[in-house]
């Protein structure tokens, strides 16, 4: 049995305890939180040890891998004490900060033999397993250039003080539209090398982003575009539209995928997930355990999470300075 400890008793870290719950040979052993109250409250839903302080859960036994779910800010120093403690690590999104954040936690899971993957959920996803399947069989040929949407209301009844701050990994690129930006890259099957970017806060009163457009280059000359849209009041979008070779491909998560071709839409069966994201948590484990229990790799690596932070990191110098900026990873 694989013993998981939760760093981070809020409202993803629920969702990672219910899909652990629905993996064989896992189990939810310990909970942490920085008040223990909110650590008792969860652990009695959901099970596991409720732990106050991070560094007395990390020195649990029975602790075997950790799930950080914490505020984006802590995810460095958190991964980093986790790895070092021999534990495995499955970190959410935003994998760090920084691309040198992200470069200390890779650098503490080669150095502990212990494995690393970052929670970028798009790649769990049914609809974008589905399009990505498609992708590779080659029958609509390789993507060209794409665009990439994620607009929705900002405010959420989940978001927090940090959420606003650029200094604690705030703001609506870093925590939601970074989801458009992974699918994306993802999907198009290559490393960006430069980004040209618009950031602003354009509906909120705040320190951190809300609104951001980005052109990505790719580092075979493709290119394509990114939409991060956090704003007051509206109906959301979230979806994906990719130029291919042979045809078109669409994932709308409202209704699943569809091929275009000859200037017809034809929606592609049993492509969607109208619980899309707690199933792909789901996903996330079942890969993460295997990952632990029999030696395979991981599907999301440092590296990866690294990149799409790199890319982050470029947008915002892209949108500070009015220019084309290189990915540093």
């Amino acid at each position: 049995m694989l013993g998981v400890g939760i760093l981070g008793a809020g409202f993803f870290g629920a969702f990672h305890a219910r899909a652990i719950a629905a993996v064989p040979d896992v189990s939810v052993v310990a909970v942490c939180a920085e008040e223990l109250a909110l650590a008792e409250g969860f652990a009695a839903e959901h099970g596991g040890k409720p732990y106050g302080d991070w560094r007395a859960m990390l020195g649990d036994k029975s602790v075997d891998a950790v799930a950080i779910t914490a505020p984006h800010h802590l995810h460095c120093e958190l991964a980093v004490a986790a790895l070092q403690a021999g534990k495995h690590v499955l970190l959410e999104k935003p994998m760090a900060l920084s691309v040198a954040e992200c470069s200390r936690i890779i650098a503490a899971a080669e150095t502990g033999r212990r494995k690393l993957m970052v929670g970028q959920i798009m790649h769990f996803v049914w609809p974008c397993l589905v399009a990505r399947e498609i992708l590779d069989r080659g029958e609509l040929g390789r993507p060209v250039t794409g665009s990439s949407s994620l607009q929705k209301i900002w405010m959420e009844p989940n978001r927090r003080g940090w959420h606003l701050d650029p200094v604690t990994g705030g703001g609506m690129l870093m925590t939601a539209g970074i989801h458009a930006l992974d699918q994306l890259v993802w999907l198009m099957n290559g490393r960006v090398a430069s980004v040209s970017a618009a950031v602003s806060t354009s509906f909120h009163d705040q320190k951190a982003d809300d609104s951001a457009m980005m052109l990505l280059r790719f580092t075979d000359g493709r290119f394509a575009q990114v939409a991060s849209i956090g704003f007051r009041d509206g109906a959301g979008t979230f979806d994906i539209d990719l130029v291919c070779e042979r045809g078109t491909l669409r994932i709308d998560f409202d209704r699943g995928v569809a091929i275009g071709r000859n200037g017809t839409w034809t929606d592609v069966p049993n492509s969607h997930d109208p619980v899309w994201m707690q199933n792909a948590v789901v996903r996330e484990w079942q890969a993460m355990a295997a990952a632990i229990l029999h030696g395979t790799d991981v599907p999301v690596t440092g590296d990866y999470g690294r990149h799409i932070i790199a890319c982050i990191d470029a947008a915002m110098i892209s949108g500070r300075e009015r220019r084309d900026v290189e990915v540093e990873a």
